[in-house]
């Protein structure tokens, strides 16, 4: 159900001392976004005129722009300024910024562990047991979110130092409906009736998966999605914690099990686009190109949610492509999970205004109207899902609000040395012949020797 439209008192209101301009949408015109809860962010945060902090991430171009676009009805509302900065170097320049002494007010990390790291040297400010419980209480798999953002302070002590916004989905299969029209086949709903339609495909002559872990100097990376996903589904998330901080060694036979899942999609040449040989040399963003072969080379697609960038030129999503959520076992022990990425907003100064911000983004409205432009979804449970100006992120935004577990990509939170480096060459060893025990065995020693 829509919104209902705020007054236009409080519509002017929300304006007052603004340039019109500067507000993409107007308030009050577009009866998706709740306005009313930007007027009661607007009475609780007074006293913030005249403030200004800046904000430092990774967000370039459209990005930018787009949450830009956002920032202008925080300044609006508190009379305050902040301003956004973007850089392709955050993940240095944050660090640096933080040890000259000068770290901006708000940082935008696109790694927790990042995150965790700065947290545990006493550069961030903890968000309070209030927001913690808000994000609980708030995000579907709320207690997975809050979890994303807690992390041990410089006494030792784990609070929430960081807050989710904007997020990403890996949990996916893409598909061209029309093949499957053309054989019968149905949207897989559990995992179990995955492998079944993998198997039947096969037994109709055709091939199911397309699969490339071609990225250049990081090949391989494709398949680490692939496993983490497989982990998810195959252990708790209390596993899938331990095994991405080492807490549960990479051999453990519950990892060791995920690789040889993956195993099984990806080492059956007839499950496989060119064989298997191909797997390991085919370009990640060639990989897809299968799907749109008359007769097709493949049928499915397992690949996050920007892979749409690498299919022909004028593909229109939900019609000349599809996807569907990668299904979970049919027992319902392991839940619904996504795995994913995101970003987290972290305070580091005492500056208010900044803190008011995170308050900010805990309102509707703070996303709705990102979700009303483009490149945006979020697993606030309080925004409209109709407030997305694409059918396709409302779709993925509906996936994140059905999860009852999020995990970030395993492989981010790990050490470079094993998510960027031990992991990906693994993976490709064990499409290249290797034992799933052995590669696993690998990396747990690699893993070992950074200690």
């Amino acid at each position: 159900m829509k919104q209902k439209i705020m007054t236009t008192a409080a519509a002017m209101a929300l304006l007052a001392g603004t340039a019109q301009a500067q507000l993409v949408i107007e308030p009050g015109s577009d009866d998706r976004i709740d306005w009313a809860s930007l007027e009661e962010f607007k009475a609780a945060h007074t006293g913030l005129e005249g403030e200004s902090f800046d904000i430092l991430g990774p967000w370039l171009g459209g990005d930018q722009e787009l949450f830009s676009s956002v920032i202008a009805y925080f300044n609006e509302a508190t009379g305050a300024n902040a301003s956004y900065s973007g850089s392709d170097s955050f993940e240095q320049q944050i660090v640096i910024d933080s040890e000259a002494g000068s770290p901006p007010d708000v940082a935008v990390f696109p790694q927790p562990g990042l995150a965790s790291d700065l947290a545990k040297r006493g550069y961030l400010q903890p968000l309070g047991d209030e927001t913690r419980q808000w994000l609980v209480d708030n995000y579907a798999a709320g207690e997975s979110w809050a979890k994303l953002g807690t992390y041990a302070g410089q006494d030792g002590t784990e609070q929430l130092f960081a807050f989710p916004y904007k997020a990403d989905v890996k949990s996916l299969v893409w598909y061209v409906p029309e093949n499957f029209e053309d054989f019968g086949y149905d949207v897989p709903e559990t995992y179990e009736d995955l492998k079944a339609l993998t198997e039947q495909m096969v037994e109709d002559g055709e091939t199911p998966w397309c699969i490339g872990l071609g990225s250049g100097g990081a090949t391989g990376w494709p398949a680490t999605d692939w496993v983490e996903d497989l982990m998810l589904r195959t252990a708790t998330p209390e596993d899938y914690d331990a095994w991405t901080t080492n807490g549960m060694p990479f051999n453990d036979p519950k990892v060791v099990a995920a690789i040889e899942e993956f195993g099984w999609f990806a080492k059956n040449e007839d499950f496989v686009a060119g064989g298997v040989g191909a797997v390991p040399v085919t370009d990640f963003r060639e990989s897809p190109a299968g799907l749109f072969d008359s007769p097709p080379g493949c049928y499915m697609h397992r690949q996050a949610s920007f892979i749409p960038t690498f299919f022909p030129e004028g593909t229109m999503i939900g019609e000349d492509a599809d996807f569907f959520y990668m299904p979970a076992p049919e027992s319902g022990e392991f839940g619904q999970p996504v795995l994913g990425g995101g970003t987290m907003f972290a305070v580091m100064s005492d500056n208010p205004a900044a803190m008011a911000f995170v308050e900010f983004l805990k309102t509707p409205a703070a996303h709705e109207i990102w979700m009303a432009q483009k490149g945006f979804v979020t697993p606030h449970s309080g925004a409209n899902p109709d407030a997305y100006g694409d059918e396709t992120l409302k779709r993925m935004g509906q996936i994140l609000l059905d999860a009852t577990v999020f995990r970030f990509d395993g492989s981010d939170l790990m050490p470079g040395a094993i998510g960027a480096g031990a992991f990906w060459t693994g993976m490709v060893d064990f499409v290249g012949g290797d034992s799933a025990q052995d590669v696993a065995d690998r990396i747990q020693e690699t893993w070992a020797s950074l200690d």
